[in-house]
């Protein structure tokens, strides 16, 4: 399962002055050993090795990619049982670097050698996967589940009791009636406490119930506002709430179409606010100059999308093109992807990320942002052409 502190060290390593290799390779479901996953690994590490005997690079260099693609040869070969997913490898020999990591979904498969780590196909997974809780309701018993990055964990069942009408004798039906509604707000009002408890220290996001719509509804009106607030859907199921398989299904379209709905607004947000002349940047070239500028507020990515360019590593300078920094005049770096400079610049200042995957706007541009204040003209070009 992929952690935010992992993501974090990860984009804390550099190679200082040696290439790290970012590796991800789509798992196929079946047994371990499968051949899909070394072919598909023998076929990134192809695009690579000519690297390791070209006289142009550094000694030190090639040394230490010849020894990460061996390792990363040598462990796809030691069949291990990864889940179905995406295995991502991030490894530098020369710096004692080798990171592994396993995506519970597919991401295209890519090979990228750069001076750090390539993370944006990490962030744009755990950017989908928010914590839901779902609370399934059926005849006076609750079941609360946890979803998160595709696994289905249940947390707790609660029942609540009740009266049985066969007990209760006829003189007595009103004040057993009263019991039994006090029997059900206690039982819905411990519920709701155990909800409450989860979403203040488990970490949860959003909240699914579930039920027949009569259950669901009473439920859900018992609900403090900032519960109902976080609530994306709700759903029916005709098997029984032990179907586990039917309740991941159901949460996962629920979560799924929130995720994308957010998304849809995001973009929305940014489109209207850039049109209004307002704190917002659209286009590679006004979004990395605010980035620059540690002005990013959030930040808004096509996803797939890798744009290879250039980085002055003493004023933070990005531009796609270039070979002089036009704010300090130092050398521009090459890069193998500005939108993961950029990235990485965001989220080190205290901004967010969204890898947008749905069809919107955005496409046009590929990038945008919210800004945290308005951006000065950026400098003018030093130069027009590439070494």
């Amino acid at each position: 399962m992929i952690t935010e502190e992992q993501i974090r060290r990860i984009l804390g390593l550099h190679g200082d002055g040696i290439p790290i290799l970012s590796l991800y390779a789509q798992v196929p479901p079946g047994p371990p050993g499968s051949r899909e996953l070394r072919s598909r690994v023998d076929s990134l590490v192809s695009e690579i090795r000519p690297v390791t005997s070209d006289e142009s690079v550094e000694r030190d260099a090639r040394l230490s990619v010849r020894a990460d693609l061996e390792r990363i040869e040598e462990l796809v070969a030691e069949q291990r049982n990864w889940r179905p997913g995406t295995l991502a490898l991030f490894c530098c020999s020369a710096r004692d670097i080798f990171e592994e990591v396993e995506l519970p979904r597919e991401v295209r498969d890519r090979i990228v050698l750069d001076s750090t780590p390539w993370v944006r196909p990490l962030l744009a997974v755990l950017d989908e996967y928010q914590r839901m809780c779902l609370a399934y309701i059926e005849r006076g018993e609750v079941t609360l589940w946890e979803l998160y990055q595709d696994e289905l964990r249940q947390v707790v069942t609660r029942r609540g009791r009740t009266l049985r009408a066969r007990h209760v004798p006829a003189p007595n039906e009103e004040r057993a009636r009263h019991k039994a509604e006090e029997l059900t707000k206690r039982h819905v009002r411990d519920t709701i406490e155990t909800i409450d408890r989860l979403f203040r220290t488990d970490g949860f996001d959003v909240l699914a119930v579930g039920g027949q719509q009569y259950e669901t509804a009473q439920f859900i009106d018992r609900l403090p506002r900032y519960l109902r607030e976080r609530i994306v859907g709700t759903f029916t199921l005709d098997e029984h709430p032990t179907e586990t398989a039917h309740i991941r299904e159901r949460a996962m379209e629920i979560l799924e179409e929130h995720v994308h709905e957010q998304q849809r607004r995001q973009v929305d947000e940014v489109l209207e606010t850039a049109a209004a002349g307002g704190r917002a940047a659209l286009g590679l070239a006004d979004c990395l100059w605010a980035g620059a500028l540690a002005a990013i507020d959030v930040l808004l990515v096509e996803s797939d999308v890798v744009i290879p360019g250039v980085l002055c590593d003493n004023c933070g300078w990005m531009s796609d093109e270039g070979t002089e920094c036009p704010r300090c005049g130092s050398p521009l770096r090459r890069v193998a992807d500005i939108l993961d400079e950029l990235t990485e610049v965001v989220i080190n200042e205290g901004g967010s990320v969204t890898h947008v995957k749905v069809p919107t706007d955005l496409s046009k541009h590929l990038v945008g942002a919210m800004l945290r204040f308005q951006l000065p003209p950026p400098p003018e070009p030093a130069d027009q052409s590439m070494e």
